[in-house]
């Protein structure tokens, strides 16, 4: 005869207990920022574009969403997730949005590799870029605008918004809004820096050297003159 000691069962409940609760539990949704209409560019001679370094805000490197509240602060959104990062996500979306706005696929994210070339360079800061069940999605963001000898052309503070409905999915989709319209006025600004000819450089002019003045001879040790004395006798007194 088995018998079944009191702790087996307490073990074997645990176990069916926990097996139900892990098929009941839901996956976490995960989001991607959305490239909209672009698509890949197939010109390969046009303009070369350094993308980067782009730095985000601290708060963006998190893998959950946040939602932004009434009151201003942030709120972690316990049932969404980004896929691959957000950071990650804007260096993807903005390296793709202006390589297909200006139709070249000679843009690189930066760290380039030695050696490469740019006519143009773009440094851009995101200080912020969220959004809330009631808040609009808001993109602040600086960008500046280096030309091929590195000389700063451009420079701007930006702040764009975008409505939406609430859910988490519509927020996605207004954030990735923001970045695309970005991406068009960086645009606008990098194509009369990176189409422009390189300024010639100054020319250096060289100050014509004096000529040097014949060095005169060194005076030798004076020889006194003998100066004759009229006595009797010519006498030569040195």
């Amino acid at each position: 005869m088995t018998v079944v000691r009191p702790v087996a069962l307490l073990l074997t409940a645990l176990l069916v207990l926990s097996g139900c609760s892990l098929l009941q539990q839901k996956p976490v949704p995960l989001y991607q920022l959305d490239g909209g209409k672009a698509v890949t560019p197939t010109k390969d001679n046009g303009v070369t574009v350094l993308v980067g370094p782009i730095s985000v805000a601290d708060y963006l490197r998190q893998q959950n969403l946040l939602q932004r509240q009434a009151d201003g602060s942030l709120v972690v959104a316990q049932n969404a997730r980004w896929a691959s990062g957000l950071a990650n996500d804007i260096d993807q979306q903005m390296l793709r949005q202006l390589a297909w706005r200006l139709d070249s696929q000679r843009l690189v994210l930066a760290p380039a590799a030695p050696g490469f070339s740019a006519d143009a360079q773009v440094m851009l800061t995101i200080t912020r870029l969220d959004s809330g069940p009631t808040q609009p999605a808001v993109l602040e963001a600086q960008w500046r605008l280096l030309d091929r000898r590195g000389q700063l052309r451009d420079s701007r503070l930006i702040r764009l918004e975008e409505p939406h409905s609430g859910p988490l999915a519509e927020q996605v989709k207004a954030q990735s809004a923001l970045l695309q319209r970005l991406a068009a006025e960086l645009a606008v600004a990098i194509q009369p820096i990176a189409a422009a000819d390189p300024a010639p450089e100054p020319s250096r002019k060289k100050t014509p050297m004096a000529k040097a003045k014949p060095q005169e001879p060194a005076p030798g040790p004076k020889i006194p003159v003998a100066e004759p004395i009229k006595i009797d006798t010519e006498v030569f007194r040195f």
